[in-house]
This record gives C-alpha cells, sequence and structure tokens, in this order.
C-alpha cells in the first residue's frame, strides 16, 4: 500500500534482526511502499552501540527473541543512547500481554511479522511523531529562553530608571554652575560633573535599548508566510481536539517588523490559547485591514480561542510581570508580547469572558515610520522675566528646574503638587507658560490642566513624560497648546522647549 502524508525525506533505519532473510523482506516491503530508506542490520548489543553511533538512524525496529539478545535489551540501549529515537517492535512471536509491557517500557508501536502489510504506515507515523515531538522541544525552549531574557530586561529596566533619576542632578548642575560663575576651577568640576552625567546616562541608554529590544532591524514580512511558518510550528502541538484555521483576508498583507520577534508572539498567544482548550475547540489566527489612523495603514491580527476565559480581576493583571495563572507559568510570555508589539509602533488589546473563550487583538503600522534624527543644538535666547509655574512632586527636579530657568531669566513659581498650583493660580495672575510633571499623584497633568483651563489659563504648557510611555495628545483640554518633553531632562531641552513655547 503506498504511503500518504508529507514526505519524509530519505531515512537511516536499523533492524535489529537475527534474520538476514526477514530483514531483506521487511526492506523491500518499505521500499515498496514508497519509503526513501538506507539500511543497516545488527544483531549484538555491541553491534547496536556501536550503530547507533555511527549511522545515528531516524528509527529501530528490533525483533523480540534473539539468540543471546532479547528485544527488550535493544529498547533499553536504545532509549540510553537516543531517547528521541522511535523504536518498534517487529515479531512473530508477540502476545497481547508482551505487546502491552513493551509499550510500557517506551516502544512507540509493535508489528507482528505475519501480518506485515501495516509496517510501512507505522514506520511513517513513528518517524513524523518523534520528529513532532523534537520541534515542538525546540519551540517551547526558545519560549522560555525568551522568557527569561524577558526578565532581565524588566530587571534592567528598573535598574535604568532608577538610575536616571539619581543622574537627574548631574544633567542640570554643570550648566548651573558654568552660568553662575566664572572661576575656571569650578568650570572644570562643572565639566567632570557633567561627563559622569554623560557616561551615566549612556549606561541608562544602553539598558533601555536591551529592554525595548528596538535594535532589532525591522524587515518587510508578508502575512501570509508569517502565517504559513507558524501554522508549521504550531500543527506539532495541536491536540486532535483542537481545530486550527487561519486566515489571510489579503494575501499583499504586509508589515514592516522583525519577523523573529512577531512569530513568537503569534507562537505565545497560540500556544496559550491551546492550553485553555483541553476539551478542544477552534482556534483561529486572521489577518485583515484595520483601517487607517493619522493618515496610515494598519494592518489587524486577531488570536481567538473557545478556551476557558478570563474574569475581570485576570484581565486586570494580565500584563503584570511575573503574574501567571499556570502551575509552571513564568508570568513574562504576555508582558514580551506586549514589548514585542508596541516596539513595533503597535498595541495589543484582549476581550475575554468566562466559558466562552478569549480574543488577542494586534494592531500594527503596515509601513514603518522613518526615526527623527537628533535635533541640532542651537543657541537659546535667555527669558525677560516672563511667569513659569513648575509643578512637580521630585523635589530635587523641582529645585533645579527652577534655580536653572531663574538663571536664565524667567520669574519662578514652584509647587509640588496639583492643588498647590491651582491655589497659587486662584490667588495670583496667570502665568505664561505651565511646566508639569506626567507623573504627578495627586493630579495628573490631562488633569492639571483640565482645572487650570477651567480658571481661564489659555497659554502653553510644557508637560515632563516618563521615558517608558508616551501620552496621547487628545487627554489634554482644548484651548492649551502642550508640548512634552521625554525625562531625563537635559537643560538644553528644556531651556529650547521654553523658548519655543513661548514664542
Amino acid at each position: 500500500m503506498p504511503l500518504t502524508g508529507p514526505a519524509l525525506g530519505a531515512l537511516r533505519i536499523l533492524l535489529v534482526e537475527d534474520s538476514p532473510e526477514d530483514a531483506e523482506l521487511m526492506s523491500e516491503q518499505m521500499l515498496d511502499a514508497g519509503l526513501e530508506a538506507t539500511f543497516e542490520r545488527v544483531e549484538s548489543a555491541d553491534d547496536l552501540r556501536h550503530a547507533l553511533a555511527r549511522f545515528q538512524p531516524d528509527i529501530v525496529l528490533s525483533d523480540l527473541s534473539m539468540p543471546g539478545f532479547s528485544g527488550d535489551d535493544a529498547l533499553r540501549i536504545v532509549r540510553d543512547a537516543l531517547p528521541e529515537v522511535p523504536f518498534i517492535f517487529v515479531s512473530g512471536t508477540m502476545g497481547e500481554e508482551n505487546a502491552v509491557a513493551a509499550l510500557q517500557k517506551g516502544a512507540n508501536d509493535y508489528i507482528i511479522k505475519h501480518q506485515p502489510a501495516r509496517l510501512p504506515s507505522a514506520v511513517a507515523r513513528a518517524v513524523r511523531e518523534a520528529r513532532s515531538a523534537i520541534e515542538r522541544s525546540r519551540v517551547e525552549t526558545e519560549l522560555m529562553r525568551a522568557q527569561r531574557l524577558e526578565s532581565l530586561s524588566l530587571l534592567a529596566a528598573g535598574l535604568s530608571h532608577d538610575l536616571r533619576n539619581i543622574l537627574q542632578p548631574l544633567l542640570i548642575m554643570p550648566d548651573l554652575l558654568k552660568a553662575r560663575t566664572e572661576d575656571p576651577q569650578l568650570h572644570h568640576l562643572a565639566d567632570v560633573i557633567a561627563e559622569c552625567g554623560r557616561r551615566g546616562h549612556e549606561m541608562a541608554e544602553s539598558m533601555l535599548s536591551f529592554v525595548r529590544g528596538s535594535r532589532k532591524a525591522s524587515e518587510r514580512i508578508h502575512i501570509d508566510d508569517l502565517f504559513q511558518a507558524v501554522a508549521l510550528l504550531l500543527r506539532s502541538n495541536v491536540p486532535d481536539g483542537v481545530r486550527l484555521d487561519l486566515v489571510v483576508e489579503d494575501e499583499g498583507l504586509v508589515v514592516d517588523a522583525n519577523y523573529t520577534e512577531l512569530q513568537q508572539v503569534l507562537l505565545n498567544l497560540a500556544l496559550n490559547a491551546i492550553q485553555a482548550m483541553p476539551q478542544g475547540g477552534n482556534l483561529s489566527l486572521t489577518a485583515s485591514h484595520g483601517g487607517q489612523r493619522d493618515g496610515e495603514d494598519w494592518l489587524r491580527i486577531a488570536v481567538v480561542d473557545e478556551g476557558t476565559g478570563m474574569d475581570a480581576d485576570t484581565l486586570s493583571h494580565l500584563f503584570n510581570p511575573f503574574f501567571t495563572t499556570k502551575a509552571d507559568g513564568t508570568g513574562l510570555g504576555l508582558i514580551s508580547c506586549k514589548r514585542i508589539v508596541e516596539g513595533a509602533g503597535g498595541s495589543i488589546h484582549v476581550d475575554s469572558q468566562l466559558g466562552r473563550g478569549t480574543c488577542f487583538e494586534l494592531r500594527l503600522p503596515m509601513h514603518a515610520s522613518a526615526e527623527a534624527g537628533e535635533p541640532i543644538e542651537q543657541l537659546v535666547a535667555l527669558g525677560s522675566g516672563q511667569s513659569i509655574l513648575v509643578v512637580d512632586g521630585e523635589a530635587t527636579r523641582l529645585s533645579l528646574l527652577g534655580n536653572a530657568l531663574s538663571s536664565q531669566g524667567y520669574q519662578l513659581q514652584l509647587a509640588s503638587d496639583g492643588p498647590a498650583a491651582l491655589r497659587w493660580m486662584q490667588q495670583e495672575a496667570m502665568p505664561a507658560l505651565v511646566i508639569a510633571d506626567a507623573g504627578s499623584k495627586l493630579l495628573s497633568a490631562s488633569q492639571l490642566l483640565g482645572e487650570m483651563a477651567t480658571l481661564g489659563y489659555r497659554g502653553p504648557a510644557l508637560v515632563l513624560e516618563d521615558a517608558a510611555g508616551e501620552m496621547p495628545e487628545d487627554v489634554f483640554p482644548a484651548g492649551i497648546e502642550v508640548h512634552l518633553l521625554r525625562k531625563p531632562l537635559q537643560m538644553q531641552q528644556v531651556f529650547r522647549a521654553v523658548a519655543d513655547a513661548l514664542g
């Protein structure tokens, strides 16, 4: 009977058989069925060990009973040397009890010599299953490796954040020292401080580059090809009760991203979905046009399962580091997916209901935008007495900003929180400019500016945002021109931003 299914290529088949005639009959039967194979026969334990090391078989076929050497011995030797290689007993004396015992000891199958018709298909199935198991193990190892790297990334992100806070005075003080004295010794000390701050800042940037993974080259990815590769890797992981459905609505869909990382995201989400369907169900991956935003085409990829779903509490912690609902989970898979998608300029969303399944939706820009170049250093005009209100809960940065801007000719009013700033505005005149920290605890920058607008403030505002996140402009009130300034601050950038905002 001819074989069906994907081609296996040329196989190396090791026969543990004391009868050359039986070995030749088995070889002819497999070749007649369409298998491409080379064969080697052994009939002793020593010959078997040498053949396993030299011949590197894809599968071992063994008789059960041989003079001075048993099939059980052969099975034990194979499992010790090459545990991933499939092993099939081919015997004329195997009863039902022996067959069950052989399977329990680690054999993949058994064939009766007097009924050899099933031999070629059994060999093909065993090889395919072994290769699938190896591929599954490789994929799982790669995912675990990626998650371990992600844990290191999280540690690096925390260190980078703390280091940036510590460096803040070193980045601001040198300009202040030089502006207040002509003493060459103090100028030299300022240069030393500036160099320490610069080197520390470069260390923090290196850690952030590792965390973001943004240094990996972007490439043009055809979604149809990506889905085919994902399907190939998933095929060995899909249980019998799970139906996998991959749909690319337009074969011309492309996106600019890192191929390996995007493949990792889809594999991670799909494997999570499979684990969420212990009773089986449908798993679908769909790619389609996601419409336009800001004049740019977007790609939508949905990973949908019919699994157990998640409650509201689980959803609220889903992207928290180390949060997991699995006994052996790391809690880093989904946050890794989120980092990769956001690093490509996209976003990830999840919708889930208990008992009804889960949908993860990825949205990615179809074309990568060119990165802006470094700003060109230029002289900044000094202030002429304009009033500036600075609102910042970090005392060191608040004081340094006040001193720095005062040295440039501006009139400063400092407030440690939003309520204090609002009280000052109600009692005094409106400032020409407001500088507010986005991370204020009592009132966020958008809430504070909204309250200021209610009091009649219509001037510009500088919002200091964290390096880890970007604030959407639509959260700020209409009528106030908002400029975003990324922390950590460089004083020349602050001076330039203030001068630009005040016109």
